[in-house]
């Protein structure tokens, strides 16, 4: 059987934008266009040109992609020709090779957002799309709350894309801007409009996230004869966000009845690229990826009850359904009091540390944990705390340096021009094998107005400041996020901090501390993290 094509069409970086708090620059919508590219996406979006500055920016740049870039924008204003109205001449000359224009198909919004008749909305849509067309350009419409639409007034709704698609879209895009249509509705209404004399081959499809069903509408449109689908990475959006392409991409090339239906313009091959794509979005946000993501969450092949990991240890499948490493993830065996013998031998192993089924240091180590959490300690995501731990129940653990002392000071005042600031200063002694002791001190100084990183920071800079022989195994170390829970109620509350760090090699763990005082706490999980660094790496140095 031939496999029919579907186009996957990215709008990360201009629907992702409208995200609440993401404002991408112009590098970093290079670099998100170069994985989009990397991955086989069939359009990037480039944003609005005109529209603000930086996506004019992007627009004079003209990034080289094997994607179709593409501009965005509406149709013409009523009163005036396409030729002269100076909001679509802004797209146009951004010179893309498509030009992707938003216009109203519900009569609801052509009256009331408008002020304009139903026939001189049709009019411009119309007009705008033979526009793009004699100018050359791949015209696509995306015929805004169109499901909204068809259910208030069909008849109308389908006039408006008929227009566009007589007037030479390549593609009308159908969307659930609302995001309030649920997947039997999408389903039935696409079928209607491909019914009605658009063939699917010219069908589109763009969902929101308002209702958790963006991916499945999708689907279901996909089902129904659409061949577009548009979308963004992980899911980015106003709102609730957009169909997230890091699902619908992995779940198109492995799952049936896609898989042997359908080819889409990412390979099998690039797929192992989808995780490391998902978490650079990630980054330049500066947001901490979320784990339950499918596919490329770090919690997706997570198995922390001893049921799971028992059977995992003879057979993956039994409770994983695609390979981890497809997408670029890894299989992880958390620890926790709900914890058995076999999430800990395979942990363990992991770790590379091999023990026997009935070893007495397995129940040792078990009971520690179960002892550890009653008081705060958490190692369902501190994978390093526990590799430690473990160590130590193992008499595998190794004594780097020893802290004799540290002393952190955050000051608040007003500086010499009247200005708040607010300063953080600490000191480290440490005492190393040699003997010898090392006394570091660091503080973040800022001028004017500017606040300082804090008091954990501080402590970090000053503890891995000067650690005589260890200093270029920990140099590349840096702090990525900082998480912080208190376990019972009042101001002698127990507080636990999670921390995750990443080496300048990419690697990432996570270590945890606890203690009433959350510096404390805190520096616990920064003396954790060495430690781990140091045993995974010193002993691979010292071998």
């Amino acid at each position: 059987m031939t496999k029919q094509r579907l186009y996957l069409y990215d709008t990360t970086l201009r629907d992702g934008q409208q995200t609440q708090g993401v404002q991408f620059s112009t590098p970093e919508k290079a670099q998100i266009a170069e994985v989009l590219d990397t991955l086989g996406v069939d359009y990037v979006e480039g944003g609005w040109p005109g529209a603000n500055p930086t996506d004019s920016e992007f627009f004079d740049a003209k990034p080289k992609m094997a994607a179709t870039f593409t501009a965005f924008g509406m149709t013409k204003r009523a009163g005036m020709s396409a030729e002269n109205d100076d909001v679509l001449a802004a797209v146009m000359n951004a010179g893309t090779p498509a030009v992707c224009l938003v216009g109203k198909s519900h009569d609801f919004h052509v009256k009331t957002a408008l002020g304009i008749t139903l026939e001189e909305n049709t009019d411009n849509v119309a007009r705008s799309i033979a526009y793009l067309v004699a100018q050359g350009r791949e015209a696509l419409f995306d015929a805004e709350h169109f499901f909204d639409g068809y259910k208030s007034n069909p008849t109308y709704a389908l006039e408006v894309i008929k227009a566009a698609f007589a007037a030479g879209a390549r593609w009308i895009v159908l969307c659930d801007t609302n995001g309030g249509t649920l997947p039997r509705e999408v389903y039935e209404i696409t079928k209607a409009v491909i019914a009605a004399g658009i063939p699917g081959d010219h069908l589109g499809i763009h969902t929101h996230n308002d209702t958790e069903n963006a991916v499945a509408n999708t689907l279901a449109s996909v089902d129904a004869g659409a061949r577009q689908i548009q979308g963004t990475l992980n899911g980015l959006g106003e709102r609730c966000g957009n169909a997230n392409l890091t699902t619908l991409i992995p779940t198109l090339l492995l799952k049936e009845p896609y898989t042997s239906a359908y080819e889409i313009g990412v390979r099998k091959e690039a797929l192992i690229g989808l995780t490391r794509a998902s978490r650079l979005l990630d980054d330049i946000l500066n947001r901490v990826p979320m784990k339950q993501a499918a596919y490329v969450g770090a919690s997706a092949f997570a198995h922390k009850a001893g049921l799971h990991a028992s059977a995992i240890l003879k057979d993956p499948t039994t409770y994983e359904h695609i390979e981890p490493g497809v997408v670029g993830n890894e299989r992880i065996i958390p620890m926790s009091n709900q914890a058995g013998q076999s999430n800990l031998r395979k942990r363990l192993t992991d770790a590379g540390l091999s023990v026997e089924k009935r070893n007495p240091a397995l129940s040792a180590i078990l009971n520690r944990i179960k002892e550890r959490e009653a008081v705060g300690y958490s190692y369902d995501t501190a994978q390093a705390s526990f590799e430690l731990l473990a160590r130590s129940e193992l008499g595998l653990a190794e004594s780097f340096f020893d802290v004799e002392r540290y002393r952190v000071i955050s000051e608040r005042r007003r500086n010499a021009r009247g200005h708040l600031v607010v300063e953080s200063e600490a000191v480290v002694t440490v005492q190393l094998p040699s003997g010898a002791k090392t006394t570091s001190y660091y503080k973040n100084e800022h001028s004017d107005e500017m606040s300082d990183d804090g008091p954990v920071n501080a402590l970090w800079q000053a503890l891995k400041r000067d650690l005589g022989p260890y200093q270029d195994i920990v140099d590349g170390v840096r702090l990525v996020d900082f998480k912080v829970r208190i376990t019972n109620g009042g101001t002698e509350a127990v507080t636990r901090v999670i921390i995750d760090f990443e080496d300048s090699e990419g690697r990432r763990w996570s270590t945890v501390g606890v203690s009433a005082n959350i510096v404390d706490a805190s520096f616990e999980a920064l003396l954790e993290a060495l430690n781990w660094k140091l045993a995974r790496d010193g002993a691979i140095r010292a071998g």
